[in-house]
């Protein structure tokens, strides 16, 4: 939400939202309008050819799958959506939801209750204050340390 705040905090992005919102106002008119004018009407007959074109095209906008018929365009744009939504993105969301944890992100987890379960058996402290072996390693003497602070 900061990341955002920030953003709209630049002038050059503030001046584009009112220059872009301004430009959406439409003024209404409320005046009466004057329909005093005079028209003819005049009827045009069609001819069969002009009918028969006006039918053929429908005003159709190609999706860009099939520039020469209709259906097939339609066929296509329906088939790909299906295949990209619905296989793609649903199948893939459930394969990934309830794939096994192949990054053994559960293992760290699963290892420790093991591990408690295996102490409590044997009788031991669960958490052994002698992890590593003090003749292992060399700790600085107080004198060595001197005012620096330890914090545990």
């Amino acid at each position: 939400m900061a990341g955002v705040f920030r953003v709209l905090q630049n002038p050059a992005i503030k001046r584009s939202i009112i220059l872009s919102s301004s430009k959406n106002i439409r003024s209404i008119s409320t005046s009466k309008k004057n329909r005093e004018t005079a028209s003819v009407a005049d009827t045009v007959e069609k001819s069969e050819s002009t009918e028969h074109v006006a039918d053929a095209k429908k005003n159709w906008v190609s999706y860009g799958f099939n520039f020469k018929s209709e259906q097939d365009d339609k066929d296509a744009l329906h088939s790909s959506f299906f295949f990209s939504i619905t296989i793609c993105i649903v199948f893939g969301g459930l394969l990934l939801t309830y794939y096994p944890d192949v990054f053994l992100r559960d293992w760290a987890q699963r290892e420790a209750y093991l591990e408690l379960r295996r102490r409590e058996e044997q009788g031991l402290p669960l958490i052994d204050r002698n992890l590593i072996d003090p003749s292992k390693f060399e700790l600085p003497s107080d004198e060595e340390l001197g005012d620096t602070e330890i914090i545990i």
